[in-house]
C-alpha cells in the first residue's frame, strides 16, 4: 500500500494500532544515494574497523536522504500464521518555514530505481515530512518567538499571492467579512496563515478543507479570544505534529519496541537516527548505544540467513529475493508446521506480482525470509513430533545469539553487536608484497595486478610494500604459489614483528642506542 503526505495523517491511528499488536516490523528503505563520490569517502574494504565504516557511512547519510521506506507489519494469528500489512512510504524533507534541507542525488542510484519503476513524482509531490529532534527544537523555538519565515522560492510566490490578494480585501472590508483563498496545498496551507497572522493583527484564518483558507476579519480582543481557542488550528503543538510528518509514526515505533527486522540494515539504522531522532553522532560507541536504546531487539535477515546456509550447505544466492524464493521451495515447502504468511488486501498485489526494491515488498520478504529461516533453526533443534506448535517467541529463542548482531560487509568484523562489543572476523592471514625494480606504483596498480585472481583489498606499508587482504583462504594460497618466483613482486605472509614499519623503527632506534651506549661505556672507560 502506497502512503503520500495527502493520506498519511488519516492513516496513522490505524497504524498505531496495528503496529501496537504487531510480532515484529520489517523494515526496508530507497536511498537517493549510497555512497558518497567525494575523495574522504571510500568503498567498504575487508581492512575498515566499525569504527571506520561508520564514520564514511555517517558522511553519506547526511548527504543523501530516504526516497521511500518500507513498513511490513507481521501480526501472529493463531495456528502459527501471519498476517502481513505492507507499507511503501514516499518521504521529503519538510520546507515549513526555513527548514530549507539540502541533499544530493547519485545517478547511479537514480538510475537504478528508475529501471525499477520508482516513482520519483510521488517522492517529489506527495513525499511526507519530518524531522529531527534538532529542527523540531529550531522550529519551536521560532514559533515561540512569532519569526516565521519561507525560505522556498515556490512557497514564497504562493504567500505572496495570498497577501497581496488579502492586502486588497482588507482595506474595504468590514469587520466579520471573510475572504476565501483556493488552491492551497500541503505546507502552503500553514505557511499562508502563519504569515497573515503575523502581519495583520486584525484578521483571523481558518482551514477549509483540504486546498482553501478563509480568512476573516475580526477585532484584537475577539482575535486574542480565538487564539486561545481549543479550535485554534495553528496551535504550537498543531504546528509540530504536522510538521513531525513520518517522525510521529517513528516516535510510535520506537515506543513499542516491537523486533526490527531488515537485510544488511546498517545504513538503514544510519538514515532512521539521522532523519527521525537525532544527527548522527562523531562517535561510534555513542552510535550503537543510541539505536540499542531505540530498539533493543534487531533481526538482520543477512546474518541469520549466512549462518542457516552454512549449517544446511545450501546453494549460494546472491539476493534477497533469491533466498525467499529458495526459502519457499526447499527444504520441505509442504511441511504442516511451517510459517503460514498471508498478504492482508491491502497488500494482496505482492503475492501476485515480484516487485524487487520497492521497499514495502522487500520488507515483506525480509519479515518472511526471517520466519522461515527461524522455522528452520528450530526444526534442527528439536523434533517436532514432540514439540509443541512454534510460536514466535520459540523462534525468538532460536534466533537468540542472532539477535542486535547487524551484517558488516567487507570488514574487520562480520557483524556489529548492538549490545555488546563487536567480534573480529576470521580472516586469512595478511599478505605482505614487496616491490623490485618497478618504483612508483600505487594501490590501484597493485590491485588490478591481483584482480585477475580474485578480489584483494590493498593498503600501502612502506615506499615499496603493501599489504593484501581477502576473505578466501585459497586465494591466499594461490598467490603464494604464483608469485613464489615473480621477479618483480615478492609476495609472502606478513610478520607483524618483520614488516611493520613502527617495528622496524623502535628497532632501528633501539639499535642507535645501544650502539652509542656501547660507545659512551667503550670511551668512559678508557682511562682507567
Amino acid at each position: 500500500m502506497d502512503v503520500g503526505a495527502a493520506d498519511f495523517e488519516r492513516c496513522l491511528p490505524r497504524l498505531r494500532d496495528r503496529v501496537g499488536r504487531a510480532a515484529f516490523l520489517g523494515l526496508d528503505m530507497e536511498f537517493t544515494g549510497l555512497y558518497s563520490a567525494f575523495p574522504q569517502s571510500k568503498e567498504p574494504s575487508l581492512f575498515d574497523s566499525p569504527a571506520e565504516r561508520y564514520r564514511s557511512v555517517r558522511q553519506s547519510v547526511q548527504r543523501f536522504t530516504i526516497a521511500q521506506l518500507g513498513l511490513a507489519i507481521f501480526s501472529e494469528e493463531n495456528s502459527n500464521k501471519y498476517v502481513v500489512h505492507s507499507y511503501n512510504f514516499f518521504l521529503f524533507p519538510s520546507t515549513l518555514g526555513n527548514m530549507a534541507a539540502e541533499f544530493t542525488l547519485s545517478a547511479s542510484s537514480i538510475q537504478f530505481l528508475s529501471y525499477y519503476g520508482f516513482d520519483y513524482n510521488k517522492f517529489l509531490k506527495d513525499g511526507i515530512p519530518y524531522m529531527n529532534e534538532l529542527q523540531e527544537k529550531s522550529l519551536s523555538q521560532r514559533l515561540l518567538e512569532g519569526s516565521w519565515k519561507v525560505c522556498s522560492a515556490l512557497d514564497r510566490n504562493v504567500v505572496k499571492k495570498a497577501i497581496d490578494e488579502v492586502s486588497c480585501w482588507i482595506a474595504a472590508a468590514k469587520e466579520g467579512d471573510t475572504v476565501i483563498l483556493r488552491n492551497l496545498s500541503g505546507s502552503h496551507m500553514l505557511d499562508v496563515q502563519l504569515v497573515l497572522r503575523q502581519a495583520l493583527q486584525n484578521v483571523w484564518t481558518q482551514p477549509l478543507g483540504d486546498s482553501e483558507v478563509m480568512v476573516k476579519k475580526v477585532s484584537p480582543q475577539h482575535r486574542q479570544l480565538l487564539e486561545n481557542s481549543p479550535y485554534n488550528c495553528c496551535q504550537k503543538e498543531r504546528i509540530l505534529t504536522s510538521a513531525r510528518g513520518f517522525t510521529n509514526l517513528f516516535q510510535i515505533l520506537v515506543k513499542a519496541k516491537k523486533p526490527l527486522v531488515g537485510h544488511n540494515m546498517l545504513m538503514d539504522l544510519c538514515h532512521l537516527h539521522d532523519k527521525f531522532y537525532n544527527p548522527l553522532p562523531e562517535s561510534y560507541e555513542e552510535f550503537k548505544r543510541n539505536i540499542h536504546n531505540l530498539f533493543p531487539v534487531l533481526i538482520d535477515t543477512k546474518t541469520v540467513t549466512k549462518s542457516v546456509w552454512k549449517k544446511y550447505q545450501f546453494p549460494r544466492v546472491s539476493s534477497l529475493l533469491e533466498t525467499y524464493e529458495f526459502l519457499c521451495s526447499h527444504p520441505n515447502p509442504t511441511d504442516p508446521t511451517c510459517p503460514v504468511i498471508a498478504l492482508a488486501s491491502d497488500s494482496a498485489r505482492y503475492a501476485e506480482k515480484k516487485s524487487p526494491h520497492e521497499a514495502a515488498y522487500d520488507a515483506f520478504l525480509c519479515g518472511s525470509v526471517l520466519l522461515k529461516s527461524a522455522h528452520l533453526l528450530l526444526c534442527r533443534l528439536t523434533d517436532d513430533a514432540a514439540e509443541p506448535e512454534p510460536s514466535f517467541s520459540r523462534y525468538l529463542s532460536v534466533l537468540a545469539e542472532y539477535l542486535n548482531k547487524v551484517n558488516f560487509i567487507r570488514g574487520a568484523v562480520s557483524s556489529i553487536n548492538f549490545s555488546g562489543k563487536d567480534a573480529p572476523s576470521r580472516h586469512p592471514p595478511l599478505l605482505v608484497v614487496r616491490v623490485r625494480g618497478r618504483p612508483g606504483l600505487n594501490e590501484r596498480q597493485i590491485y588490478e595486478e591481483f584482480k585477475p585472481f580474485c578480489r584483494f583489498d590493498v593498503r600501502r606499508l612502506s615506499e615499496n610494500q603493501f599489504i593484501l587482504l581477502s576473505n578466501k583462504f585459497k586465494d591466499v594460497r594461490l598467490v603464494l604459489r604464483d608469485y613464489k618466483h615473480h621477479p618483480h613482486l615478492q609476495v609472502s605472509v606478513y610478520r607483524h614483528w618483520r614488516h611493520s614499519p613502527h617495528v622496524n623503527c623502535l628497532l632501528q632506534v633501539s639499535g642507535i642506542v645501544a650502539l652509542w651506549s656501547l660507545v659512551a661505556f667503550v670511551l668512559g672507560g678508557a682511562p682507567s
